[in-house]
């Protein structure tokens, strides 16, 4: 049985990362304060303080603001990593002269092209930032959304977009069966963002933007994307790698999922299209199986109660992220591929 979610040592916890970078020491993206909001939603605060403090030592210590972020000529910094201390400057500027929501509204409308930002870890952050300012507003909690849009702004990055409107609009569990993949002989080596790269070099990616019908019910436009996505995790997803990549095509759209209930709906329609164009940026440059129908999935024997265990008790970022994810997906629209995917991503990255 999953129990009730806590945030009792959310604030402590981010106190203990409030002078880290948004990077890691072997420069990958630093997970600590999505963890520790994740653990608290999974009804787990008394693994909260102690994987933070644990963690903190793999962060790379936060560099002082050096230069101020010109608010007529914002564009001109998006995308610079080193500027990461002074988006963050800038945000908390942002949020001391207007109310969290209406921030978060305005730069989810301008971040949104560039949602697969450092492999979407920007705008999985803002997530779990998002949903913890809804159960308490405190001064840690805003710091870290302005923490998280920064980071989000400091790794900014477009992807190849043609917004020409596609001949029939489709449903994302049918569109995902039009996306080509690239040439394992023609993928590039390394990690997410470069792997991304090879799609400046695949015209048949940019079109992909204008596929999916993103009018009607937008909550069940996002449950449709995020089974659809889960379903091409369970398709590609065969060992450490392709399990954290595939990770994040559920991940981001489940944190945007946070996100866009409190913002106007026009910017939830227009930042959707670009949830679902990283999502198959993935696919297109990792993928390998297409994924299942609805009704091809088996119903997974673990219960969610014990799924959380294991998750907690391995440790992995990505399996705790991604466990938290679907279930929470899952409380949404009960579909199978929920339990069955965070099941498999335990079997996956218990091997070490």
């Amino acid at each position: 049985m999953v129990r009730a979610p806590s945030y009792t040592p959310l604030d402590e916890a981010l106190e203990l990362l409030a002078d880290r970078s948004m990077e890691l020491l072997n420069g990958n993206s630093n997970h600590g304060p999505m963890v520790a909001e994740a653990l608290c939603a999974l009804g787990r605060p008394d693994a909260v303080v102690p994987w933070i403090a644990r963690y903190r030592q793999r962060i790379l210590p936060r560099a002082p603001a050096s230069n101020t972020i010109d608010r007529e000529d914002w564009r001109t910094a998006l995308g610079e990593r080193g500027r990461f201390s002074d988006w963050a400057k800038y945000f908390r500027e942002e949020l001391n002269q207007a109310p969290w929501r209406d921030v978060l509204d305005r730069w989810v409308a301008r971040l949104a092209p560039g949602i697969c930002a450092a492999a979407t870890h920007g705008v999985i952050r803002v997530g779990h930032a998002v949903r913890s300012l809804t159960i308490a507003e405190t001064p840690c909690r805003l710091r870290e959304l302005s923490d998280a849009l920064a980071s989000w702004a400091a790794t900014y990055r477009e992807l190849p977009s043609d917004h020409r409107a596609a001949a029939d609009k489709l449903p994302p569990r049918v569109a995902i069966l039009q996306i080509g993949v690239i040439p394992p002989d023609r993928r590039k080596q390394g990690n997410i963002a470069v792997s991304l790269a090879a799609l400046d070099e695949f015209p048949a990616f940019a079109p992909i933007i204008g596929l999916i019908d993103t009018e009607g019910d937008l909550d069940l436009l996002l449950a449709e994307l995020t089974d659809v996505f889960a379903r091409v995790y369970l398709a590609n997803a065969h060992d450490r790698l392709t399990t954290i990549v595939f990770i994040h095509g559920v991940t981001s759209l489940a944190a945007l999922g946070n996100v866009i209930v409190q913002t106007r709906e026009s910017t939830a329609r227009s930042a959707l299209p670009f949830a679902w164009q990283s999502a198959c940026a993935l696919y297109a440059c990792f993928g390998t199986g297409v994924p299942q129908p609805r009704d091809h999935i088996e119903p997974h024997k673990h219960d969610a109660g014990l799924l959380v265990d294991r998750a907690v008790a391995n440790g992995d970022e990505h399996v705790i992220k991604f466990t938290e994810a679907c279930l929470c997906r899952r409380a949404l629209d009960p579909s199978s591929v929920y339990l069955a995917a965070a099941a498999h991503a335990l079997g996956v990255m218990a091997a070490r």
